[in-house]
């Protein structure tokens, strides 16, 4: 079975799109082929008009590890030695906060890296009580990504942000929730229920004002993806720094 499985559900109204990481013996770490199979997922998604919502999913215990760190690497390096983040991963991030259709997550357990960021590009989080957020990316020598160096602190205030994205501090559900991270905390177990329940609420909605609705809100994205950008160039300078390979070296063990 795919490392990322992808389901189309039918709703009361239409359809909704199931985006799950399956990869549990690497607790849903994402390499460059997950992230392919994503943007291929989120923009079939925005050209079919059936499809109300995309809802990405986990398992219970464990929503997404973050970047696979040996991908990362190797995925990373280009044909002359140099350092950036793989076009896949890119590809992705834009993606994300290009969507014209609403995004919700499900998140059991533990959510590292993107799988913390990119639930700031989501419309509706639900959480089980016994997930933990946490972003390591100084503690790797690197910078946050996926724009979460904009949106986090336009979500929670700067400090809220700072501990999160800089100190590398872990939320519990309760503290992301009263940070804005997720909409619901709900028991272990419980939360892929809950946002597909959400995805359900907006599939039942007049689609065409449910979606400008959701634009409005949303609003110009240029500075997301601009923000995107600065942050892979960055990436790319601390993957090739002393730093980033003595840290790297030490989690990998070697």
């Amino acid at each position: 079975m795919s490392d990322v499985v992808i389901e189309d559900r039918a709703a009361a109204q239409g359809k909704i799109r199931l985006i799950r990481f399956n990869r549990p013996q690497k607790k849903n770490a994402l390499t460059t082929a997950m992230y392919h199979t994503m943007v291929g997922a989120l923009r079939q998604a925005g050209e079919e008009d059936e499809i109300a919502a995309c809802v990405f999913l986990g398992e219970t215990g464990t929503f997404s590890a973050g970047n696979d760190i040996g991908d990362l690497l190797s995925a990373g390096t280009d044909r002359h030695g140099g350092f950036g983040l793989a076009a896949d991963i890119l590809n992705f991030l834009k993606e994300l906060a290009l969507s014209d259709k609403p995004l919700i997550a499900g998140v059991d357990g533990l959510a590292v890296g993107i799988g913390t960021t990119l639930l700031m590009h989501c419309d509706y989080v639900a959480a089980g009580a016994t997930s933990s957020f946490r972003t390591p990316f100084v503690d790797l020598a690197l910078v946050p990504e996926a724009a979460s160096s904009l949106l986090a602190p336009r979500l929670m205030g700067h400090q809220r942000a700072f501990e999160l994205l800089v100190m590398g501090q872990a939320f519990d559900a309760e503290k992301a929730l009263a940070a804005g991270l997720v909409n619901k905390v709900v028991a272990q177990g419980e939360a892929e229920a809950a946002a597909l329940e959400a995805a359900e609420i907006l599939a039942a909605k007049p689609r065409g004002a449910m979606l400008a609705s959701r634009r409005l809100l949303r609003g110009e994205r240029k500075e997301v993806l601009s923000r995107i950008d600065a942050e892979a160039e960055l990436f790319g300078e601390r993957l090739a720094s002393r730093e980033a390979q003595a840290a790297f070296a030490a989690f990998l063990g070697a």
